[in-house]
């Protein structure tokens, strides 16, 4: 078997809402909302389930699709595309960023990850053939350090892996950084492969900025959105990859033999869902914004250190900082099995283990789930400190 597949152990997601399951405790964990997205999307999917077609839809997607995704982003974040040679329909984001790190890299190549990173980039580019340098960010506000980044680069460096908002930081990757990055990009002449999925989950009047919207980096950049996650339905798997055209023609090449195409109901749906006015948006994200005040009130109120959330569903609990001396992986563990509240430690997160031990909540969840969510980490910390 595959050696970089057959070494992995099944994802901490997976493994902590098993026991969630297995035990009845709140899932604080794996990054899903507790409900079920705009009922007039999924009127629609329905509708056009039945109302066909149902075959093979075009295999950079549909080209309604692909017009709504330009018109959306031309019109909540300023960036011009042109949906015939710029646009590819996925399924979903992470299919995406397989086949964005296949069309860019070449067996001995270098890419440059931050740490923390989601999880998936690391075994996706070593299956590519290349190989990781990692630039660390540290809390609590996880700023790009210049000497550190310069460093990491290389005469192999190829690529960049960005996520921004950061999964499971819940910062945002400012201008004036993004601007580091992409001078060094620059430099060595590489391409920046961005994940971008959480743009729309950002808080506190702050404003996503796009990294093909920093100069010098509308030709290099593949910038990869999320329906999932726009529209809280993170089961539809329907993602989208912009770029230049010389760079969405080798990514096209590779996502057709990866999954080809992407269901045309979902396609259908996810157009109609896009040209929602701004004010939709507005309010998904106040009521996402209410939901983390709701749970990092709470635990302050219980005597726990929480790390700024300025985008995502997650929010950073500080373990050391709110007074319990164990690290992330055993916390979780034990929070779950003795306490009825399931985790995710930011380890799972990190290519060697971080300084801090910290744990990451998903708050899209309802208040009476995030009260009890509480009530089992106020207990843990009462057990565990």
């Amino acid at each position: 078997m595959n050696p970089i597949y057959a070494s992995l152990s099944d994802t901490i997601f997976d493994g902590m809402s098993a026991l969630a399951r297995e035990t009845g405790a709140v899932n604080l964990g794996q990054g899903f909302p507790e409900w079920d997205g705009p009922e007039d999307i999924r009127r629609r999917a329905a509708d056009a389930v039945m109302r066909g077609p149902n075959q093979y839809p075009p295999m950079r997607g549909l080209p309604h699709l692909r017009e709504a995704v330009a018109e959306h982003y031309a019109r909540l974040q300023g960036v011009a595309l042109d949906w015939k040679t710029e646009i590819t329909i996925t399924s979903g984001a992470t299919e995406a960023l397989a086949a964005a790190l296949l069309a860019v890299l070449s067996p001995g190549d270098e890419v440059i990850l931050f740490e923390p990173m989601y999880d998936s980039y690391l075994p996706m580019l070593r299956r590519a053939g290349a190989t990781a340098r990692f630039v660390r960010l540290y809390p609590p506000d996880w700023r790009v350090d210049p000497a550190a980044l310069a460093a990491a680069f290389t005469l192999k460096t190829r690529a960049v892996v960005l996520n921004t908002p950061l999964n499971p930081s819940a910062s945002l990757i400012g201008a004036e950084d993004l601007a580091l990055i992409a001078a060094q990009c620059i430099k060595h002449n590489c391409i920046v492969i961005s994940d971008e999925v959480w743009e729309h989950c950002v808080f506190d009047g702050m404003r996503h900025t796009p990294m093909l919207s920093i100069p010098g980096m509308r030709d290099r950049t593949i910038k990869i959105g999320s329906a999932g996650k726009i529209f809280s339905m993170t089961g539809w798997k329907v993602g989208f990859a912009c770029a230049a055209p010389a760079l969405t023609e080798v990514f096209a090449k590779a996502h057709q033999f990866i999954t080809f195409t992407t269901p045309p109901m979902l396609q259908e749906a996810v157009a109609f869902g896009l040209a929602k006015p701004a004010a939709h948006f507005d309010e998904m994200r106040q009521n996402l914004a209410r939901a983390r005040d709701r749970l990092a009130t709470a635990l302050h109120h219980e005597g726990f250190v929480t790390l700024p959330a300025a985008g995502t569903y997650f929010l950073g609990v500080d373990l050391a900082a709110s007074g319990i001396p164990l690290i992330d992986t055993d916390f979780a563990v034990r929070a779950v099995k003795e306490c009825g509240v399931a985790t995710i430690p930011f380890s799972a997160f990190y290519n060697r283990a971080p300084e801090r031990a910290l744990v990451r909540l998903c708050f899209a969840k309802s208040d009476a789930t995030l009260d009890r969510g509480v009530e089992g980490l106020a207990k843990a910390r009462r057990l565990l400190a």
